[in-house]
């Protein structure tokens, strides 16, 4: 497997020849709701950050105020359908478990401890730089769960923890990893499952990534969308070596707002699958866990619809979750990174020069 640039990892004391290191990884992802109490102020912190809502802080905290408060019902009872909140921190802390075991196990002359920063709700960045700190690592490797780079996911979760974070130890960033081995491993082979179980019935592949809206691609350049095409290219390559061509497609889901947002959106495509009397197998390509978006707006939404509208059958492929090869890859990049300094992609990053790409532009901070 590949790392950042196109050198392979290497264990323990890698590039600097040091041993019994301290080194904290900390992974990144949005967070929600641990129960109904706390829908609103998830939703407060999410619109009152400056990368989802860029208005000055006088206009937009207000604002933020009114579109939770307004919102609040509506998400209740999506969250109920799962339960009464997010599954998004359990299986979050069961992938930073496995992290930390498979690091330990490599890294036998280390102490590695993993941590989980959640940009909307606990554990909090600010909780968890104050963690870091206390655990005075020499070494910090900042990967977040987003395996494509964004202004409103990976720049905002790294920008602010560069701003609370105080402590000790050297940071390097894993800016995006949309071509990591595992991950598209684990994607080509829930891929290849579904289309097994879909026999000779005619299903076209969508791989839905979560919408942005498209000036932020046109006008501060996001890599956003490219970086979603290069996973989306990797993981047909894959599917295609075992199986031969198949009939795909790339969407984007959870659309709000007058705005216009990359599409087609999921909703439209599912439809268009109807009309082309095709089923589908929906990929949930810009997710590595169960959330919301997954179990509710896939899982029940999209799929009423494509009963609606005849696109049968309907499958929906799992996330990467906890699975070997996922964990694998993310072990990968953490050490790799420990080998140089500053931000950079595991493999593959941006393949043109945007605006908003921190390793392109030589950023440190994202």
């Amino acid at each position: 497997m590949s790392g950042a640039g196109s050198e392979a990892p290497v264990e323990a004391g890698y590039g600097r020849g040091l041993k019994g290191r301290r080194i904290a990884v900390v992974l990144f992802n949005l967070g929600g709701p641990d129960d109904q109490a706390s829908v609103k102020p998830f939703l407060f912190n999410l619109f009152n950050d400056p990368a989802i809502i860029g208005l000055p802080d006088f206009a937009r905290t207000p604002l933020a105020r009114l579109i939770s408060r307004r919102r609040e019902a509506s998400a209740q009872a999506n969250y109920r359908r799962m339960g009464g909140g997010s599954p998004l921190l359990p299986e979050t802390r069961r992938q930073a478990e496995a992290l930390e075991a498979r690091l330990n196990a490599r890294l036998t002359d280390d102490e590695v401890r993993v941590f989980i920063a959640m940009r909307y709700w606990r554990p909090l960045t600010e909780e968890t730089a104050a963690d870091v700190a206390v655990f005075g690592p020499d070494e910090v490797v900042l990967l977040p769960l987003y395996p494509q780079y964004s202004t409103t996911t990976t720049q905002s979760s790294l920008k602010l923890w560069n701003a609370v974070y105080a402590g000790s130890g050297v940071s390097r960033t894993v800016c995006c990893w949309p071509t990591a081995p595992g991950w598209i491993e684990v994607q080509a082979d829930a891929v290849c499952d579904r289309l097994d179980q879909a026999g000779d019935r005619p299903v076209r592949v969508l791989f839905s990534a979560h919408g942005i809206p498209e000036r932020l691609v046109t006008a501060k350049g996001d890599p956003y969308q490219e970086q979603v095409e290069t996973t989306v290219a990797a993981v047909v390559a894959a599917v295609q070596a075992r199986r031969g061509p198949i009939d795909h497609a790339i969407c984007y889901q959870s659309r709000v707002g007058p705005m216009k947002w990359l599409g087609p959106a999921t909703p439209e495509a599912v439809e268009q699958a109807g009309v082309d009397g095709k089923g589908v197998v929906v990929v949930p390509i810009a997710f590595v866990s169960e959330h919301i978006e997954t179990l509710v707006e896939l899982d029940v939404d999209y799929a009423e619809l494509a009963l609606e509208k005849g696109a049968s059958p309907y499958f929906r492929v799992p996330t990467a979750g906890v699975q070997t090869p996922f964990i694998e890859t993310l072990a990968d990049a953490a050490v790799a990174a420990l080998g140089r300094t500053g931000v950079a992609p595991f493999g593959p990053g941006c393949k043109a020069d945007w605006k908003a790409c921190p390793h392109r532009n030589g950023k440190h901070a994202a």
